[in-house]
């Protein structure tokens, strides 16, 4: 089974799918990443909030997926290019609203 380019679950649901799909236990991605399995852990199952860009990016390495996968980075870099564009926001909202 191969997975979708961008995730629509939440990111610990994603990067375990992730890790199903590749075979790559919690030990496994921790070598890889530099990060310890206790944590990767907790990312998983919502005990940690989604880490920085940084990390998702060192995670979307090891499971070969872009950092784009996840919904939360690709709803941060949108949030990020927003603020830099306040009377685009403006026109969104009153749009929405």
């Amino acid at each position: 089974m191969r997975s979708k380019r961008y995730s629509d679950q939440p990111f610990g649901p994603s990067v375990e799918q992730l890790m199903g799909e590749r075979h790559v236990t919690y030990r496994g991605l921790a070598e890889q990443t530099g990060l310890s399995a206790g944590y990767l852990n907790h990312l998983v199952h919502g005990n940690r909030p989604v880490p920085s860009d940084d990390v998702v990016k060192k995670l979307a390495t090891a499971l070969s997926v872009e950092p784009e996968h996840f919904l939360e980075y690709r709803v941060r870099v949108i949030t990020n290019r927003l603020e830099q564009m306040p009377d685009l926001v403006d026109r969104l909202y009153k749009r929405l609203g």
